[in-house]
């Protein structure tokens, strides 16, 4: 699960968006993002799929399935 965790903290950099952000997609405080990205709390499968559309990856990137991040179909 470490894998899914540091997934979320490096795509979320790399688009150059800040926890805020995210947690706004989501409809949840930045505290509580927060917990999630450091991997202390698990994310809940409902807020995986709003993730994936957001930045257009495939939930296998995510989870660790596979190392590209291929874009939704």
């Amino acid at each position: 699960m470490e894998l899914f965790y540091q997934r979320l903290k490096e795509i979320r950099k790399l688009n150059n968006y800040k926890q805020k952000d995210i947690a706004e997609q989501l409809n949840i405080t930045r505290e509580q993002y927060q917990l999630y990205e450091s991997g202390k709390r698990e994310l809940p499968i409902h807020h995986l799929i709003p993730l994936c559309e957001f930045y257009n990856v495939s939930p296998e990137y995510f989870l660790g399935f596979t190392d590209e991040q291929k874009q939704l179909k």
